[in-house]
């Protein structure tokens, strides 16, 4: 509609135009939170954007934690950032991997190349990568990964004085763990997880991948997902504890906080992750387009109705999940997170067997080959919910689980109706029905990427036709004023027949079909009688989209020529973490260590500390939950006991009060996390970073250093060469476990609950006092314990003994040999400890120290991992 102004003799319009609904979502304003969705490849890439994405997350090169996804070229990756950012999305790369010295100069240029072709920004792992990004690069945002562990306001007040821009916190916190550190951290972004498949261990500190499947770390991108096989908990009888049906003791279910975005936005989550960089196109539109909407009904305060909340969850089940759940948010790890009986898709259930007509019966003198055609048949269904032409049915009893087939959907069909789908067998009345692919979803995802545009973003357009003076068109992006562009054209003439009207104008120059933009509102300021023809109308307007192009593409333009050719090589990059004053100016890159060699213990008792005291131990370390237990209550007490604290891996806002009184000025204490680190350096505590916080380059060690670590534990993953790297030239003592279990994962969920036995009380708990282990198919079994709070810990199914590498190993620069008897009896650890001192009077005597002890290995020393 159009008002005349018979004042001015002007026409003026602010008529809408059919937009899309993304483009109209736009227009709500900047505010909003993120809604982050991944990308394992260009289509997926293009999937996230059509369905809504504020951001995208993708992977480039070998050094993101999805190196089997498909990943990018340069070419696609600088053509979906171009897309993006043109419809108004982010683009992030995931460099979410502990790096390794040799590693470290490529990492960095791939950093750079990355950001010169479009990426916005990078979400990272590593302190040492991190911290020579903020010193070489410092025009590039920087987002820390979840692989780093951070799950408390104090770790986030560390990362945002190191200079990160956005935290990705731990997925096991709940809502209103995040609202405080918002409130305790208001300016740092929190990112969250919203949706999608959660690791059973904190994230960052899981090795079960390295060392139960041939070195495929989770901390270098190959994981090989150990946790989602079968295991039995058995006792030291070999007595199974875990029923039937209950087999997969590591597999939690998929993340779903489709219905807690109020609550999350409340909290103070700014940016809500999908998780999905191996999932396909169609998964990717689905989940991102479900969010998309409800995020958007959230945003605009409105509650869903229940036809709405049951579509959107629908689609949500009908794309790949094994089941849902929100524990974590909600406060809970307790059973319900659980997929105990399955690792693969669980779809949607949508009905049950009712009935089957075999097609026919077999005949005399029929083959095996036609016999088994012949068992071929109809399986009648009766449906509890619709479903559609080419939709994929998994047909599955819970009596014969491993005995499942498929077919396919002949013709849609509603709830409460029979349908008849062709299967290879007969299958028993009762069956449950599950919709495993939807065909729709496929259909709908396969059209958004054969757009011409998988968004077009939003403009307010302005047209001004006087007579008399330039045609002008102005676009304006709706969620970002400060994007706009202005061409002129051809001068304004009274017309000669016909007299333009302000609908041939929203018509005319609303035509921007070839362009990436989308009209939302229409400004016309029209003299009367102006005529003009309508070829040159479109050339001013598709100069004026050239022109918002060139607009909406200056910052990442700017950047990047910023970052070219930057030199990046290490001994530059270290001299720009020193002028950044990330690392002291004092840190030697020359020379060898000359730390003393010293015999270490980590015990679970003060008895085992005598008994590794009494076999020649210089330095013991005990657990805080031990020494309570033994009634050292304080660090002061611990130091008179010769014994060093050990934190823990988490540190939550709820474990402050049992954690933080162990920290002491002057006084050494071994610490697990950021958290506690940040904690030590304020207190001016002597923290030995646990080999939990991985140090795998020098500007890690230095880095970690400068902020407050005067001494590490390396990572079991390393090699000896690597170890070699970091130890030659250290400032600080560093150490290695060379007898004892590595732990492999730490979990929030306790795996005791598998036997199905759990008194929701774990200090009187009979189970947790037992010795007990996790059996997988191979027969190995890896040893569980479970602490007071009903945390779990899974070590590794063998010993180390580095015994042998000693002579290696003392030549690169370890000075700190540790013996891990967290698992071992007082007894057991005086033998241990007694095995590494032989080891070590034979190095200094010049002789060959003993051979590796049975059933023994050397983990990674040699092997490494991807």
């Amino acid at each position: 509609m159009t008002d005349r102004l018979a004042s001015s003799g002007t026409t003026s319009c602010a008529a809408p135009v059919p937009a899309s609904p993304a483009a109209m979502t736009s227009c709500a304003g900047a505010s909003r939170p993120e809604l982050l969705a991944p990308a394992g490849g260009p289509e997926a890439f293009t999937a996230a954007l059509a369905a809504g994405a504020d951001a995208i997350y993708c992977g480039m090169g070998s050094f993101n934690a999805r190196r089997k996804a498909e990943n990018f070229t340069d070419d696609s990756f600088e053509a979906a950032c171009r897309a993006a950012h043109l419809a108004g999305a982010r683009v992030y790369v995931t460099v979410n991997i502990v790096i390794k010295e040799s590693e470290l100069t490529r990492a960095l240029k791939l950093i750079r190349r990355c950001a010169v072709l479009g990426a916005d920004a990078f979400i990272i792992q590593d302190w040492g990568l991190f911290a020579a990004v903020r010193a070489c690069m410092p025009e590039v945002e920087t987002h820390i990964s979840t692989q780093a562990n951070i799950h408390d306001a104090r770790g986030v007040a560390w990362c945002r004085e190191a200079g990160a821009d956005r935290v990705t916190l731990s997925r096991e916190l709940s809502v209103p763990e995040i609202a405080a550190i918002h409130e305790a951290e208001p300016t740092v972004e929190l990112e969250v997880f919203a949706h999608g498949s959660i690791c059973f261990s904190y994230s960052g500190v899981c090795l079960l991948s390295s060392f139960a499947c041939a070195g495929r770390s989770a901390n270098r991108g190959m994981c090989a997902q150990p946790c989602r096989l079968p295991y039995e908990l058995v006792d030291e009888s070999g007595r199974v504890l875990s029923p039937a049906g209950r087999e997969r003791a590591l597999c939690p279910r998929d993340n779903n906080t489709v219905e807690l975005l109020p609550e999350l936005l409340a909290a103070g989550a700014h940016a809500l992750k999908l998780e999905g960089r191996m999932k396909a196109p169609e998964y990717v539109f689905a989940v991102t387009d479900a969010y998309r909407g409800a995020l958007d009904t959230a945003m605009e305060g409105r509650t869903p109705d229940d036809s709405e909340r049951s579509a959107r969850n629908r689609q949500l089940k009908r794309c790949f999940n094994r089941d849902f759940t929100s524990a974590y948010q909600e406060g809970c790890s307790g059973d319900e997170m659980m997929s105990y009986e399955r690792s693969n898709n669980r779809g949607e259930l949508v009905g049950e067997v009712v009935g089957f007509t075999p097609r026919r019966a077999r005949t005399k003198g029929e083959s095996m080959r036609d016999a088994a055609r012949g068992a071929r048949g109809m399986a009648c269904i009766r449906l509890d919910a619709p479903v559609g032409a080419g939709d994929l049915l998994e047909l599955r009893h819970d009596r014969e689980p491993d005995k499942f087939l498929t077919g396919l959907v002949r013709a849609d069909a509603f709830a409460g109706s029979e349908i008849e789908v062709e299967v290879a067998r007969p299958m028993p009345t009762g069956c449950k029905v599950r919709l495993i692919r939807s065909q729709r979803a496929l259909d709908v995802a396969d059209a958004a990427l054969h757009r011409p545009f998988a968004r077009k973003r939003a403009v307010d357009v302005r047209i001004v036709a006087r007579l008399g003076e330039p045609f002008v068109v102005e676009l304006t992006c709706c969620e970002d004023p400060s994007l706009a562009a202005r061409a002129e054209g051809f001068t304004v003439e009274t017309a000669r027949s016909r007299a333009v009207t302000a609908d041939d104008l929203i018509e005319h120059v609303g035509r921007m079909g070839s362009s990436p933009f989308e009209a939302a509102s229409f400004a016309i300021e029209l003299d009367e009688d102006c005529g003009m023809g309508f070829s040159a109308v479109h050339r001013v307007r598709t100069e004026a989209c050239a022109e918002l192009e060139g607009a909406i593409l200056v910052p990442a333009r700017t950047r990047a020529e910023a970052l070219t050719g930057r030199k990046l090589d290490l001994r530059t990059c270290r001299r720009a973490l020193q002028r950044a004053g990330l690392v002291d100016t004092t840190t030697s890159t020359e020379g060898h260590s000359s730390f003393t060699p010293v015999i270490c213990a980590s015990v679970a008792s003060l008895e085992a500390a005598e008994a590794a005291r009494r076999a020649e131990a210089e330095r013991i370390y005990v657990s805080t939950d031990a020494l309570e237990q033994a009634g050292v209550t304080d660090p002061e007490h611990a130091s008179e006991l010769g014994i060093i604290p050990v934190l823990d891996e988490v540190c939550r806002a709820g474990d402050h009060e049992r954690l933080d009184r162990w920290v002491a000025p002057g006084l050494p204490v071994a610490v697990g996390n950021i958290s506690e680190l940040a904690l030590a350096a304020e207190r001016d505590a002597l923290a030995e970073l646990r080999s939990c916080i991985p140090v795998h380059n020098t500007f890690c060690r230095d880095f970690l250093a400068h902020r407050g670590a005067q001494a590490a534990w390396l990572s079991p993953e390393l090699t000896l060469n690597e170890i070699a790297e970091l130890a030659r030239t250290t400032p600080l003592p560093l150490g290695l476990m060379v007898s004892g279990r590595p732990r492999v994962m730490t979990s929030e969920h306790c795996i005791l609950q598998v036997a199905d036995r759990c008194i929701h009380d774990c200090a009187r708990c009979r189970l947790r006092t037992k010795r007990l282990w996790l059996k997988n198919i191979d027969g190995k079994r890896f040893p569980v314990e479970t602490d007071i709070r009903g945390r779990s810990r899974l070590y590794t199914d063998r010993a180390l003994d580095l015994t042998p590498q000693l002579p290696q190993l003392l030549e690169a620069g370890v000075s700190r040999l540790l013996v891990d008897g967290t698992l071992d009896s007082p007894a057991e650890v005086a033998e241990q400890v007694a095995h590494v001192r032989r080891a070590l009077e034979a190095v200094r005597a010049g002789r060959r120290p003993a051979e590796r002890e049975p059933d023994t290995f050397a983990g990674c020393l040699f092997v490494g991992v991807d």
